[in-house]
């Protein structure tokens, strides 16, 4: 009854701490609330002189840069995005690219 007790409460622990690992963030989801306005949804509208998405040559890291920085027109979202949703919506526009 003991270990039965003891498999109970082990198996309640991990369910709990599973659960209570944060979600990673979802790049598409963030690219539509932050960037699509400028970059359209297909990441090829260039509204204010936005960058081509479909056809940018940079990579990941740089895209990283640019969202965390900002360049020429576009502003930096380092105070709205934590590094885990930059890293994720960097990685959805590189599935933009054609």
């Amino acid at each position: 009854m003991k270990r039965f007790f003891a498999f109970g409460c082990l198996f309640a622990a991990v369910l709990l701490f599973t659960n209570m690992t944060p979600d990673k963030p979802d790049g598409e989801k963030v690219y539509k609330q932050y960037c699509v306005t400028c970059h359209g949804i297909g990441g090829d509208m260039g509204v204010s002189g936005a960058a081509n998405l479909a056809v940018s040559k940079l990579t990941e890291a740089e895209r990283i840069k640019v969202i965390t920085n900002g360049r020429n027109n576009m502003a930096s979202f380092k105070a709205l995005l934590d590094k885990d949703k930059i890293k994720a919506v960097a990685a959805y526009t590189m599935k933009l690219k054609k």
